[in-house]
């Protein structure tokens, strides 16, 4: 009731408000004139000249002043959100944190309402708009598959719960890709580095699963670049990488700068912050772990950040029969080396014994591919064949000298001396 209602200090606009109304209403000042100056018209200055003398000074004052809003969170519900996010989020952003309150705790508050909150308690503070380089903005492509971004992110994915050998707290490597048209996480996958090994295990589950891209944006890191001088002379020189792209007649574009491949940089901002804090909650520790819970998030995160693309097509290709028969040797790591005179391959420290027969014609002094595949066996390919062989415990001491170890093809028979064609003669003509 207006009888039990406690007046509030008067701001400087009431003061002059009701300073204003209280000679329109003693006559000093026409209606015209205080519409005027209120800036107000003449019908609504004569509806608070009727109020200011039925209730006074509480005629311009706000109904609400002092008293909680109508749409106001009680202080008991305020209270046990703002304990809940001391308690279990307290390193979370307004917005992530009021997604998990809504999430597992049933508590729905607007983020900016959060926001407030958690700045007048001390939970968050603030940031200073940072003053950003201009970088000239580059359309996104228009189908998914179309060009995908990559990348590797050192980080303590896992905080402390994975330790190192010296029971330190962890750094593992986060590649995942972005594809370019619909913002959506296309692959993501936990690993010690980002090496030649866990990118051709990252791309062999992308292309079995979803096909090959039309290009990849990447960096110029050394896994996926020749950076030495000699390269820009020779345009030849590629990275086991490159060299897997071209097989797979996939482009690959190298980035001159961060800002250029900027989707998947601001990706790993995202996902340092909110991926943390999932596996957190979830208190996964390990990479294999890690990886699992990848396979739930994904489609989550998807769900809330993709966007639509300009056409709704697929352009992704499939991988050819001959392609999936040869995978796991397009997808291994390639050198060469020359077979010795007793046709042993030397390689890693190891001395590889070439099996008497093989499926293919092979000399001393030639070249074979030594394919590391991912699995860690070791295969020797000449001329599109494997070769047999297995591992010798020791260095062979001995060097038998054989001109070539032959296959067992029945082109390569040796006929015997009492053979009808050893003892035919060919007369010589007459003349």
């Amino acid at each position: 009731m207006r009888a039990s209602y406690v007046m509030p200090p008067l701001n400087t606009d009431e003061q002059y408000k009701f300073k204003v109304l209280t000679e329109a209403t003693g006559g000093k000042l026409t209606n015209n004139q205080a519409s005027k100056l209120l800036h107000i018209s003449v019908r609504q200055l004569q509806r608070l000249k009727k109020e200011v003398l039925q209730h006074g000074v509480l005629a311009v004052v706000h109904k609400l002043k002092g008293k909680p809003g109508n749409h106001s969170i009680e202080k008991e519900v305020k209270s046990n959100i703002l304990t809940t996010i001391k308690q279990t989020y307290p390193d979370f952003k307004p917005s992530f944190a009021a997604e998990k309150l809504k999430e597992n705790h049933g508590l729905i508050v607007n983020p900016e309402t959060l926001r407030l909150w958690m700045s007048e308690e001390g939970l968050w503070k603030p940031h200073q708009q940072r003053k950003v380089n201009y970088h000239a903005w580059r359309e996104r492509k228009d189908s998914f598959g179309e060009l995908e971004q990559f990348d590797g992110s050192y980080h303590h994915w896992f905080e402390g719960r994975l330790l190192d050998e010296s029971g330190n707290p962890k750094e593992v490597c986060l590649l995942a890709s972005i594809d370019d048209a619909t913002g959506k996480i296309t692959h993501a996958k936990f690993d010690f580095n980002e090496g030649v090994v866990a990118v051709f295990n990252f791309w062999m589950e992308y292309v079995l699963a979803l096909g090959k891209p039309l290009a990849i944006y990447l960096d110029r890191f050394s896994t996926y670049k020749i950076n030495h001088k000699s390269a820009v002379d020779n345009a030849e020189l590629m990275t086991q990488f490159q060299a897997v792209m071209k097989l797979l007649d996939i482009q690959v574009i190298n980035a001159n700068s961060p800002q250029a491949k900027g989707r998947i940089e601001r990706l790993f901002g995202t996902l340092q912050d909110r991926l943390v804090k999932e596996l957190r909650l979830s208190n996964t520790s390990s990479i294999a772990e890690g990886n699992l819970f990848l396979k739930e998030f994904i489609p989550k995160f998807n769900a809330k950040f993709s966007v639509i693309p300009a056409l709704d097509e697929n352009i992704h290709r499939q991988l050819t029969q001959r392609e999936k028969r040869n995978l796991k040797s397009i997808f291994s790591i390639k050198s060469q080396r020359k077979i010795n005179q007793d046709f042993t391959i030397q390689f890693k420290n190891h001395f590889y014994q070439l099996e008497e027969v093989q499926p293919t014609t092979i000399r001393p002094k030639e070249r074979v591919v030594v394919e590391e595949h991912l699995n860690g066996t070791i295969h020797f390919s000449f001329r599109e064949h494997y070769l047999k062989c297995f591992i010798l415990p020791e260095k062979p001491e001995k060097i038998f000298r054989q001109p070539a170890i032959l296959t067992n093809h029945p082109l390569n028979y040796k006929p015997p001396p009492n053979h009808p064609w050893r003892r035919y003669k060919n007369p010589l003509p007459k003349g």
